[in-house]
C-alpha cells in the first residue's frame, strides 16, 4: 500500500527530463573545436607532446593517426609508455569518450 502511494506521488511531479533532474550548461565549450596532431598529443600529456614533429612528418594527418597501429609507432622510435598512451586516447577519441581540452585563457 505504501509503495503504491510513493509511486503515485512521484508520477504527479511534472518533469521535462525523465531522470528527474535538469541539465544546465552554463560554461562555454572547454574542448578544442578543430583537433590536429599537436592539439591531440598536448591533450594526452605525460610527455607525449615531444613526438609532435616526428608524427606530423611521418603520419601527416590526424585521421591517419587515429588508425595507426603500435608497430608503426614502434618503428618511428616512440617509447612503449607513450605508444600505449597514444593508442589508448586514439581509441577513446574514436568512440567519442574523450576530447582534448582547450587551453584555459588566463587574464
Amino acid at each position: 500500500m505504501a509503495l503504491m502511494q510513493v509511486l503515485n506521488s512521484t508520477k504527479a511531479i511534472p518533469s521535462s527530463n525523465p531522470y528527474g533532474f535538469s541539465r544546465f550548461f552554463s560554461k562555454s565549450s572547454l574542448f578544442v573545436a578543430k583537433v590536429g596532431i599537436p592539439e591531440f598529443l598536448k591533450g594526452v600529456g605525460n610527455g607525449v607532446e615531444t613526438h609532435v614533429a616526428k608524427l606530423e612528418s611521418e603520419i601527416g594527418d590526424f585521421q591517419k593517426l587515429l588508425v595507426t597501429r603500435t608497430l608503426k609507432l614502434k618503428k618511428l622510435g616512440i617509447p612503449c609508455k607513450h605508444r600505449k598512451l597514444i593508442l589508448k586516447y586514439t581509441h577513446k577519441y574514436r568512440l567519442g569518450l574523450w576530447k582534448p581540452r582547450a587551453e584555459s585563457v588566463k587574464t
